[in-house]
């Protein structure tokens, strides 16, 4: 009898262990559910930016798209406001235009310099590039972002020596 008894405790309590197992389970699954719901955000929609709607469109590109935090800037070039080249044969002044233009798109999303962290600049003249771009001192008052410097052997229009790309990261 008591062979009997302790062998019905036994399998009473490991009936409800199991059971017990099970219902955590069932909890977890549920909690899990809830956590995913709780995830789920909605996808952020581009915001375009074009510095010269007529030129940008016959080129078929737009100035910069901001999609969350991240701006990302297309090059650009020491231009006028019908898309002629501006400066021509001067690289310094070349790269003077473009930080300006590329200043007006930053303030158009309320950034600065200090939120760029990545600059990609384009030149077709390497040599030249290095001795005119102590300019850079003056846009980066706090630090260099990243980047990538390239001498390729043309650009969009044989007039333009610079093109300078950026990536932004505007914080909240």
């Amino acid at each position: 009898m008591k062979k009997t008894t302790k062998r019905l405790t036994f399998i009473a309590t490991l009936c409800v262990l199991i059971f017990g197992l099970q219902n955590c389970e069932q909890k977890q699954k549920e909690e899990t559910k809830e956590v995913e719901k709780e995830v789920i955000v909605e996808p952020e929609k581009p915001e375009y930016f074009q510095l010269r709607p007529e030129v940008e469109k016959a080129y078929g590109y737009s100035h910069a798209v901001k999609i969350g935090n991240s701006i990302k800037i297309s090059g650009a070039v020491s231009m006028d406001d019908q898309g002629n080249p501006t400066a021509v044969g001067d690289l310094e002044q070349q790269i003077k235009n473009c930080y300006a233009d590329l200043e007006k798109i930053l303030k158009h999303f309320g950034c600065t310099f200090d939120d760029v962290i990545k600059e990609d600049i384009f030149t077709t003249d390497m040599a030249q590039m290095l001795e005119k771009s102590a300019y850079r001192a003056e846009i980066y008052k706090n630090g260099f972002p990243t980047g990538t410097w390239l001498e390729v052997k043309g650009l969009a229009l044989p007039e333009f020596m610079v093109e300078i790309e950026m990536e932004v990261h505007k914080s909240e």
